[in-house]
């Protein structure tokens, strides 16, 4: 597992013990951010499944300002904070252990909205419907923000899901990325 472009590329990212978390392969990395980016002009990102941080990681190597990861598990958020500190980022992070739900429950009383949502849960439990209504009623995205969801190919998303419209779906195998932004563009919003 390794950045695969921009300030840090090349760099090896450690991965999380166990087997509890699967990690997004480089090559699904690569075409994720060939859709959503690939780089990024500023901006704050949100890695809501953090796993090692691969996928705030890569963003930030590619232009993002500042990620703010989440993660529920003690390997996970140990592994995030070894890769954040052997790439000296600790000034762009927040990371903080907590269930997603909660998370964004705490994230809407920060009045916060991001440029970049990274939505990676495990397969097994997906909840994305879900999150990304939650995400949607408490206008955590900014307005010309996007939302990348990566899910199994069994999950079948909603064209249209709260305020949010699919803009592109791709599949990699057993792996389909779904790119979800505001369904209408609102006119001076953030």
């Amino acid at each position: 597992m390794r950045v695969v472009s921009g300030k840090l590329k090349g760099r090896q990212l450690k991965a999380v013990p166990g087997m509890n978390t699967r990690p997004t392969t480089d090559k699904v990395k690569e075409s994720v951010f060939n859709i959503i980016g690939p780089y990024f002009d500023g901006g704050l990102a949100l890695d809501l499944f953090g796993g090692s941080g691969s996928l705030g990681i890569e963003a930030i190597s590619r232009g993002i300002d500042k990620v703010i990861f989440v993660d529920k598990d003690g390997k996970a958020i140990q592994t995030i904070k070894q890769n954040i500190e052997s790439f000296a980022l600790e000034s762009q992070v927040e990371i903080y252990r907590n269930d997603a739900t909660r998370a964004l429950n705490a994230l809407q009383k920060r009045e916060v909205s991001f440029d970049l949502i990274l939505l990676d849960p495990p397969y097994k439990r997906h909840q994305l419907e879900e999150l990304l209504h939650k995400i949607s009623d408490f206008e955590l995205l900014a307005k010309s923000g996007l939302i990348m969801a990566e899910h199994s190919k069994e999950v079948i998303l909603p064209e249209e899901l709260g305020n949010f419209k699919r803009t592109r779906q791709e599949h990699y195998g057993l792996t389909v990325i779904s790119v979800y932004k505001y369904a209408i563009e609102v006119e001076g919003g953030n």
